[in-house]
């Protein structure tokens, strides 16, 4: 049998898992199930002056005062809709081993009541098949938080995928870097960094680090300002490659504006439109280009500058004798 300090507790746990304005829970309703999970027996009076406990630690719960039929807990820590969309982002997220995803959604789902729950164990899912099968995401954030916190070195293996679709470190020698911030793009985590030896960023999936460790050693301090603006390299890294940026024209179609923007903003420079398509400007590293005018090969051309156009000729001759043999 459970004390009577922690009544308030139960009382708390019985309204966030059974309540909501579809289900309000009588007085005696409440008393029963307190009496259930519990093994103690209480007034009505015992009850209401819990509740009023908990309203003074700020849960906002619907009396029989305001509904005229009994209790529910009016307010929780996120909606259903966040919630739920929370954990459909989660499921969907590739970068979210299957083991972190469940434990992550099961902690989420524990904030709504057991109907709410039951809305996303009904919907069909199928599984994640893509899913990373490396459990240290989390665990890798918190520490690069950390080491970006106290500025300091950090040392890892750094893993790919060899041709038996196995997770192997991608060199033998260990990465030492320092580590500057965490950002999201292309629908992952990446790491970026700066180096002792050489100059500018550099950027790795969060998901594939292993073996992380902290050093004693600081980073060295940044020069200048606009150094600092990870974001602004992360957006010109198209598809997070790593090599020349490029100021490069594109002829696109209008009905991949909206793709467009997805990639490059609304801040994306139009030089020119028509009924049909529309002329952009943009600062992208070579190869991230002309993967996605191979993308969208029939509804972009790259117009220049020409070498990066003779390029996607070059490509499209070797996929054109791929497919004639």
């Amino acid at each position: 049998m459970a004390e009577k300090k922690f009544l308030p507790f139960i009382v708390l746990q019985i309204l966030e898992e059974l309540s909501d304005k579809s289900h309000i829970l009588s007085a005696n309703e409440l008393i029963d199930y307190i009496k259930m999970r519990s093994g103690i027996s209480i007034e009505r009076r015992t009850l209401y002056s819990n509740i009023e406990i908990l309203e003074q630690a700020g849960y906002i719960i619907n009396k029989f005062s305001d509904n005229g039929k009994g209790y529910y807990l009016e307010k929780r820590q996120f909606s259903k809709g966040e919630v739920l969309l929370l954990c459909n982002a989660i499921h969907a997220s590739h970068f979210i081993s299957s083991k972190q995803s469940n434990a992550l959604i099961a902690s989420l789902l524990k904030t709504l009541n057991k109907y709410d729950q039951k809305d996303y164990h009904d919907a069909v899912y199928m599984p994640n098949m893509q899913k990373s099968p490396n459990d240290l995401l989390f665990e890798n954030i918190s520490k690069l938080s950390e080491a970006i916190q106290k500025k300091k070195v950090i040392q890892f293996v750094y893993m790919h995928y060899d041709s038996n679709k196995k997770l192997v470190p991608k060199r033998e020698m260990i990465y030492t870097v320092e580590p500057r911030f965490i950002v999201y793009q292309d629908s992952r985590p990446y790491l970026i960094t700066t180096s002792k030896t050489h100059p500018g960023f550099a950027h790795y999936r969060i998901d594939k680090i292993c073996k992380l460790s902290i050093t004693i050693e600081k980073v060295n301090p940044f020069m200048k300002e606009s150094e600092q603006d990870a974001y602004h390299y992360a957006k010109n890294k198209l598809f997070m490659y790593s090599d020349e940026q490029l100021h490069v024209h594109l002829r696109c179609e209008n009905r991949i504006m909206d793709q467009m923007i997805d990639i490059f903003g609304t801040e994306m420079k139009i030089l020119k439109r028509d009924d049909e398509s529309f002329i952009t400007s943009v600062l992208v590293n070579k190869q991230g280009v002309l993967f996605l005018a191979q993308q969208f090969m029939e509804a972009i051309e790259i117009i220049e500058p020409e070498n990066l156009r003779e390029a996607m000729k070059e490509q499209l001759k070797l996929t054109l004798q791929k497919y004639s043999r």
